[in-house]
């Protein structure tokens, strides 16, 4: 009654954190962005040429915190992007059993 149950909540996250199996850095990659990675990539670049062209906007009419905080964020999504899209495009190809 009062054994210990292994199957704890942590160790169930943790479980599903590491399903499918990645190496090294690749491991900050949330496992639902993981499984989609070329539709995410090409999310985060859209996203970022949106940011950007929201910096130069603001850029072009002064506001230069504003336009600093936009091309930060264009600059972290794009950079985002091409890794999703550079580890989709060298993993290997998936085969049907």
């Amino acid at each position: 009654m009062n054994a210990s149950n292994d199957n704890t909540a942590a160790k169930r996250l943790r479980r599903w954190w590491l399903t499918p199996p990645r190496p090294g850095l690749q491991r900050l990659i949330n496992p639902i962005e993981y499984r989609h990675l070329r539709a995410f990539g090409v999310t985060h670049i859209a996203g970022g040429s949106i940011a950007a062209a929201a910096g130069l906007i603001c850029l072009s009419y002064g506001a230069y915190g504003w336009a600093a905080f936009f091309l930060v964020i264009a600059a972290l999504n794009l950079a985002g992007g091409s890794w999703y899209i550079t580890i989709a495009r060298s993993a290997p190809a998936r085969t049907w059993a």
